[in-house]
């Protein structure tokens, strides 16, 4: 009788899941993305082999060895991986994607002010993406009206956003301090930048959090100091980077609740990852990392234990991949796995992690 009632159970649950996809499916027509590295998939394409190992078979253009949170999304809600903006001869009318490797959110204009300059060299910044992206729209769906229409059933993930314009200036040897100083422009920028998609007619839209730098290798190994109280003692990240981003974080919330109460109608989901990236930290056991979350999967012994060196990144002479990536968090010192990729798009879909959910 017990066995009757799981079987039961567990056939209802199975319905329950069919219908929940197919309701996904049916509710958007198409999926467009904006951000950086995290999210490009083949705007730009930088590295070979082993990128893209577990999935393609083929280096893509996405930072990891498979697939990104962005992949899982449209997977998510029955519709295919996202062709790259830049692709030729790929049809975008069930999305594109307008991430950038190394994309900052704001212009040039406002490093070269800063005498930041060197390290800059892909221009697309969200305003450029958010001009290539209404560039585009005519193709797909034609007066601004019929526009308006197809993206009222259109998901947008518009980031993240914010990790390389700090990177700009840490890279550069500037102060956590002066460089916490472009949170408030790199926030009002996310904010005005979904105020033009809006303008475009977007209702639904995802902005994810920026992640918890001080808890990844590249950062881990640049800035390794020996004060103990530099450190979490719980997940062993970097206190003050970690808190850098969290302060970008609670400027982004403040931009997003302002909209939402200036945009009652539409929906503006806050997607918390740097909360789900932190407790992979915190207890990566807990999500089958049984190599933690602060080593590098691909890369080479350098400075501490987090096997990343910056003269033989992945896929350069000196570096090799570990065993088993589903293992690791980090797959090459800044970019994450596809293992942990599928748990944070699983987090969005059908977990506390998205703010309102689905």
């Amino acid at each position: 009788m017990k066995m009757k009632l799981f079987s039961l159970l567990f056939f209802f649950f199975l319905v329950f899941l069919s219908l929940l996809q197919l309701s996904r499916s049916q509710r958007y027509n198409a999926l467009f993305n904006f951000g950086d590295s995290l999210s490009d998939t083949g705007n730009v394409v930088i590295a070979g082999l082993p990128y893209g190992m577990t999935y393609f078979g083929k280096a893509t253009g996405r930072c990891s060895d498979g697939r990104l949170i962005i992949d899982f999304i449209a997977e998510g809600i029955g519709l295919p991986h996202l062709p790259p903006n830049t692709a030729a001869n790929a049809s975008f009318d069930q999305g594109a994607n307008f991430a950038f490797i190394a994309a900052t959110t704001l212009p040039f204009a406002f490093f070269h002010e800063r005498n930041l300059s060197k390290g800059l060299w892909v221009n697309a910044s969200i305003h450029e993406q958010i001009d290539r992206f209404e560039n585009l729209l005519p193709s797909i769906c034609g007066a601004p009206q019929d526009c308006k229409d197809f993206l009222s059933r259109s998901l947008l993930v518009v980031g993240e956003f914010g990790g390389n314009d700090y990177s700009t200036g840490l890279f550069a040897s500037r102060t956590i301090a002066e460089v916490s100083t472009f949170a408030p422009s790199v926030a009002a920028a996310i904010g005005e930048g979904i105020e033009r998609l809006i303008g475009l007619g977007a209702v639904d839209l995802i902005v994810p959090a920026l992640l918890p730098v001080g808890c990844f290798p590249l950062y881990l190994t640049l800035y390794n100091t020996s004060d103990p109280d530099d450190y979490g003692p719980r997940t062993g990240c970097m206190r003050r980077h970690n808190a850098l981003t969290w302060y970008h974080n609670m400027l982004l919330r403040r931009q997003l609740d302002h909209l939402r109460r200036k945009y009652p109608a539409i929906s503006i989901r806050y997607a918390d990852l740097y909360s789900q990236v932190f407790d992979f930290a915190v207890n990566p056991l807990k999500y089958g990392f049984r190599d933690g979350a602060l080593r590098t999967c691909c890369g080479a012994p350098g400075t501490g234990q987090y096997n990343f060196n910056m003269q033989a990144k992945c896929d350069q002479n000196g570096s090799s991949v570990c065993p088993d990536p589903t293992t690791h968090v980090s797959w090459d010192g800044i970019h994450m796995t596809e293992t942990a990729h599928r748990i944070i798009a699983a987090g969005w879909l059908h977990g506390p992690y998205l703010d309102p959910p689905f």
